[in-house]
Order: structure tokens, then C-alpha cells, then sequence
């Protein structure tokens, strides 16, 4: 096997249910689980009606290119969506089976292991980043998000020497754990770095489609290349995908677009990669990205949960003021996150996930994550009410 396997690090649900091991939850409290960042609103009932009318085609194999309607879908929406020129649909889009695959996916593509490979992360993060770094040959080089900082890697912190090692960066935008979104002028800084160091820039904009302002949606990484003229979007790829902004997550659809030096040799892999997406799903997913509606509705009833949730927890817990995605990023009373989390799993029976097991050492050997908690608010809006209700009761009874 790939001796590079021993690399990877227990994934964060294996480290929570081994911590949660051995823990007997009160009988008389439903669990309710905050861990997991997958949507449990209903799912865009037009894209299942929709997969369900071309079922058919099934019998097909499908091109790694996708339809040439999905394509134009996917052009036509970015384009609105962050106010490009144009996304020409033959040469800059990519249609994926989710970001998780596709992330993980180009770093294999893109990653030159006969040079320094390192690959910056922020720091904590998705741990994809991480695995396919390691799997590709390159060492993470992990960028620190601290309170100090918004949240969001200080760039302006890593040596011109250590920028010629880096061949991809990774953005997170709105950030998973911590919520924080990445202004435009972060964005136009990272690609005058690009530039001057040579290397590529990878954002991860799954989340941008729940943000509690509705007049304020988070830019993106295409978006600053038009504000600079850049309609090439040289050196740039942007990743979504229809899991949280359409409540999808099991169609396993996204997209990949931006540069087409990139998107070229990225298509050529995958199809040796053979991850081309099923024709229903294309379909479906046409659908999706043609209704803004849902969407508003989406994030209508997420600003009902934030709204509930942080009244009832900013008396006992800091956290960052939400901007976007659905996860609250706040302080451990006492700094222990693994002990609050089996704890609050003992009493309570909710279960968090400890912010020290999204993130690693950093340049000053202490660990952004630790002392922190990622609280999913993926479910209905009573039960995730509920859970914070126990959380500030297990809190106000541990004063």
C-alpha cells in the first residue's frame, strides 16, 4: 500500500467517538447532535422531481465534461452571482461529484512532487486539505486563523523564502470551523503573491450561499479576479457545490471553474479518474442552479436558528459575531474542549465537536483550534434550540 496512508490523521468523528467511548448519556434526553455539517432542511423538492423524471438515463455513461446544458446552468449562475464578464462554459467550467472529490482530486492533478510541494492551509480547516496534500506527495503548510487576525490566514506572516516552496493555497470562504468570510481585497493580496511567487489558488466557496445579511453575500475568488480585469482568472479555481445551498448533500454535485490552463489537464485526469457524474444527477442538478428562490428560503430559516441560538448562548460562551455558513465558532469555559464536549455529552446528551481536532500545531506550536467548539446548526430549528438550551444550563451548572 502507499506507505504516504500512514500520514493521515484520525479523521475528527473517529477522535469524537473515541473520546465519547464509554459514556452513558441520560436515558431521559434525545440525543441531538451538532457534529456533522451535513443540512437536514428538506432537500430543493424540483431537483428530486427532476432526478426522478430521468431516471432513464441511468443507462448511460456520461461524459467527464458534463452536459453541455449543466455547463451553461453553472456559467449562467456564477456569472449573476458574483458579477463576472462571463464564464465561458466549453473551457472554464467543470461539473464534480461534490467539492470533497474534486479538492481532493486536484491536488493529485496539480501537486509537482519533483520540487518543493508544500500546500497552505488555513488553520483549523477541512481536513481534505490535508489528506490529499499528504497522499500527493506535499506537506501542509498551515496557516494560522486567529482572533487576532478575523479568523483568516495573515498572509502578509509567511517568508518570501517559504512562499517559493507553496504551489497551492488553499481558501475557505466562509470558513469551515470558524464562520469568517474573506474580503475582496484578502482575496486581490493572495493573487498578487500568486503571481509574484508562482503558485495556484484553490477556493473553497461551498458555504457562500448562507450568509445571514442578505444584502451582503461573501465575495469570492472570481469576483476579485474581475475587479482586477483578471477575466482569465489565471491561476485560480473556485469549488461549490449544491450540498448546503439546496440541502443536497447526498447528490454529490458541485462545480469546479476558473482558469482554463487549469480545467484543461484537471478534465484530462478525471477522465482517467472516471468520477464523471450520473445524467439523472446532471439533470437534477441543472434545476438547482437555475432557482435563487430556495435558496432565500434557505438562508431565511438559518437566520432564525443564529438568531435563537446566539441570544441564548452569548450570555455564557464567546464567539465571533456569524457572517455565514452555519457554524458557531465559540470559547470552552475553562479552555479544555475535548473535556466540555464529553461532559456535555455525559449530562446533556448533545454532542459538539472540540475545535482542537479541526486544526494542528502552528508556527508557534500551539494549536488554533484547542479551547474552541464547531456547533453544526444543521437541524430544524427546535431541536438545535433545545441544544442550546443544554448547553447553557450544562454551562450555568459548571459555574
Amino acid at each position: 500500500m502507499n506507505p504516504d496512508l500512514d500520514a493521515l490523521k484520525p479523521y475528527p468523528f473517529e477522535k469524537l467517538a473515541d473520546l465519547k467511548a464509554g459514556v452513558t448519556p441520560p436515558e431521559g434526553l434525545s440525543h441531538i447532535p451538532l457534529t456533522i455539517g451535513e443540512p437536514q432542511h428538506a432537500p430543493y423538492p424540483a431537483a428530486l422531481a427532476t432526478l426522478v423524471e430521468h431516471q432513464t438515463e441511468f443507462a448511460r455513461y456520461p461524459a467527464t465534461a458534463g452536459l453541455p446544458e449543466l455547463r451553461a446552468a453553472i456559467a449562467g449562475w456564477a456569472t449573476r452571482r458574483f458579477g463576472l464578464a462571463g464564464l465561458d462554459p466549453e473551457t472554464q467550467v467543470l461539473p464534480v461529484n461534490g467539492t470533497r472529490e474534486a479538492i481532493f482530486a486536484f491536488v493529485q492533478a496539480a501537486l509537482d512532487r519533483t520540487r518543493p510541494a508544500k500546500v497552505a492551509v488555513p488553520n483549523p480547516f477541512y481536513q481534505i486539505y490535508e489528506g490529499a496534500t499528504l497522499l500527493a506527495g506535499g506537506e501542509p503548510l498551515y496557516l494560522d486563523c486567529s482572533a487576532e487576525n478575523g479568523f483568516r490566514p495573515d498572509f502578509d506572516a509567511v517568508p518570501a523564502d517559504i512562499w517559493r516552496q507553496v504551489q497551492i493555497v488553499f481558501l475557505c470562504s466562509p470558513g469551515n470551523p470558524t464562520g469568517a468570510v474573506t474580503p475582496l481585497a484578502e482575496f486581490q493580496k493572495l493573487m498578487a503573491l500568486a503571481d509574484e511567487h508562482d503558485f495556484l489558488i484553490a477556493s473553497d466557496e461551498c458555504y457562500s450561499e448562507l450568509y445571514l445579511d442578505e444584502a451582503t453575500p461573501p465575495p469570492g475568488l472570481l469576483e476579485a479576479c474581475a475587479s482586477l480585469g483578471r477575466h482569465d482568472y489565471r491561476r485560480c479555481l473556485v469549488f461549490h457545490s449544491l450540498s448546503k445551498r439546496s440541502n443536497l448533500p447526498g447528490l454529490r454535485s458541485g462545480f469546479v471553474a476558473g482558469d482554463a490552463a487549469l480545467i484543461t489537464p484537471f478534465k484530462r485526469y478525471r477522465t482517467y479518474h472516471g468520477c464523471a457524474m450520473a445524467l439523472p444527477v446532471q439533470h437534477a442538478s441543472i434545476t438547482a442552479w437555475s432557482d435563487e428562490a430556495h435558496v432565500r428560503a434557505n438562508r431565511d430559516a438559518y437566520r432564525e436558528k443564529f438568531a435563537a441560538v446566539t441570544d441564548i448562548l452569548a450570555p455564557v460562551m464567546a464567539f465571533p459575531t456569524p457572517e455565514a455558513s452555519f457554524y458557531l465558532w465559540p470559547a470552552v469555559p475553562g479552555s479544555d474542549d475535548e473535556a466540555f464536549t464529553r461532559a456535555l455529552f455525559a449530562e446533556e446528551h448533545v454532542s459538539v465537536l472540540p475545535g482542537s481536532y479541526m486544526g494542528r500545531p502552528g508556527a508557534n506550536g500551539i494549536n488554533p483550534g484547542a479551547g474552541r467548539l464547531r456547533l453544526a446548526l444543521v437541524a430544524e430549528v427546535q431541536p438545535t434550540v433545545e441544544a442550546a438550551h443544554r448547553i447553557r444550563r450544562f454551562i450555568e451548572r459548571s459555574l
